[in-house]
């Protein structure tokens, strides 16, 4: 067996760290959570093991359906101190203009794993490079059919992570975005 992770080890730590640059207030991170996915238990475990240092709880909320996403991030809202990450799964993945949306209403500064969030309105992303983990994959594939054993191929960690501000977001939330974090964008959406 082989193939490509979607996170590395500190994504906690960043997705927190970038979140603070921006909004120094937040003490408390709502994340959703799909209760299904390993993927998001282990996502929320780097965020929990990262909160110590950025002096927030963490807290999740499942995020299967809208229902329960509305919930979470309306109880969320209330608190002027919440922001909020959303990892990608297909369930939030279809519910990303409800969550853009919900965190317009409440003011609450988000940070997402895919771009599309981002260019749909939400203040920031930070994820793997899906186009350069394509690439890689292909790489992989025509190693197989070249001859090479799946199981002789190193399960890749993500080399390629994609920043993208959103600054009219940001303006309307009454955030300043910091000069560093601008120049280390990937895209800057004016």
């Amino acid at each position: 067996m082989t193939g490509f992770a979607v996170m590395e080890p500190t994504l906690g730590a960043k997705l927190l760290g970038m979140l603070k640059q921006v909004a120094p207030q937040v003490s408390q991170v709502g994340v959703l959570v799909n209760p299904d996915s390993a993927t998001h238990q282990r996502i929320f475990s780097l965020l929990v093991g990262a909160a110590p240092r950025f002096a927030v709880d963490v807290v999740k909320a499942p995020a299967r359906e809208r229902g329960e996403i509305e919930t979470a991030v309306t109880k969320w809202g209330k608190d002027s101190n919440s922001g909020l990450i959303v990892p990608s799964d297909p369930s939030t993945n279809a519910q990303r203009s409800v969550i853009i949306d919900l965190a317009a209403r409440y003011r609450m500064p988000a940070i997402y794993a895919l771009r599309a969030a981002t260019a749909d309105g939400g203040l920031m992303s930070y994820g793997v490079d899906i186009p350069e983990l394509f690439r890689q994959s292909a790489v992989y594939a025509d190693r197989i059919l070249k001859g090479e054993k799946p199981a002789d191929l190193p399960v890749q960690l993500p080399t390629k992570f994609e920043l993208v501000i959103n600054l009219k977001t940001a303006k309307s939330l009454g955030l300043t975005i910091p000069e560093g974090l601008q120049i280390t964008a990937d895209e800057v959406i004016e």
